[in-house]
């Protein structure tokens, strides 16, 4: 599908407020120092983006298209495989998604974070006025569950198949999956471009360990939580 003129302009937007805010960070970021990047005047950048709120809420939304589309594409490579084995590929596709997309990645803990404090948006008290009026805002709302889905669905597929144990609770792992993969996406940002070593831990093998921990989970289901007890 051909962009419209509108499209392309805000797509340049974005990308220049992406190299903007990846160099100095959301709160040091400018926007003179975005339209100065995107070749514009500043009023033409309000004219498509009214706030650094907004703006950031865009990056955000693509970056969310972006871990979606991933996810579809490891579906469909293992489609012949089990529903274990999709949902751990799954779980790595997130991991290296985490560690080439530092500004992404930022934004989506960032919008989650959102999320927790305001009762997932229903509690409008804690957005800004910029947030509340974004529509990147609201077209994140209608998909940034789909990623947690995916995954179930696959943990749910492993179940029919036999490859997951059949007690396991699918949204119940993919949420103790998701927090996993949290923790290892700040310990990556936290160690910047050197992915090995930090604090005396190869990072490759951190990942390879909570790959192997989750396959494990699933099929021996040791940490499922029936909430009763």
């Amino acid at each position: 599908m051909q962009l419209t003129k509108k499209q392309l302009k805000e797509s340049n937007i974005i990308a220049a407020a992406e190299a903007v805010i990846g160099k100095v960070g959301f709160k040091n970021a400018k926007m003179e120092d975005i339209a100065g990047e995107a070749g514009i005047t500043k009023v033409t950048l309000y004219s498509y983006f009214q706030s650094k709120e907004n703006l950031y809420l865009a990056i955000t939304f693509t970056a969310l298209q972006k871990l979606i589309n991933e996810y579809y594409e490891t579906i469909d490579r293992f489609k012949t495989k089990t529903g274990l084995d999709t949902a751990v590929a799954l779980t790595e596709t997130f991991m290296n998604f985490c560690e080439d997309n530092y500004l992404y990645t930022e934004a989506l803990l960032d919008y989650f974070a959102i999320m927790r404090s305001t009762s997932q948006g229903e509690d409008t008290t804690r957005l800004t006025d910029a947030e509340k009026e974004s529509i990147y805002y609201k077209k994140l709302q209608d998909i940034h569950n789909l990623p947690f889905k995916l995954t179930a669905k696959q943990i749910a597929r492993g179940i029919e198949d036999g490859s997951v144990k059949p007690d396991a609770d699918p949204m119940f792992h993919t949420l103790q999956g998701w927090t996993t993969i949290v923790g290892y996406a700040k310990v990556i940002a936290a160690s910047g471009e050197n992915q090995s070593p930090f604090l005396n831990v190869d990072l490759r093998s951190l990942k390879a360990f909570n790959l192997k921990l989750a396959r494990f989970l699933l099929e021996n289901n040791v940490m499922h939580y029936s909430g009763k007890g």
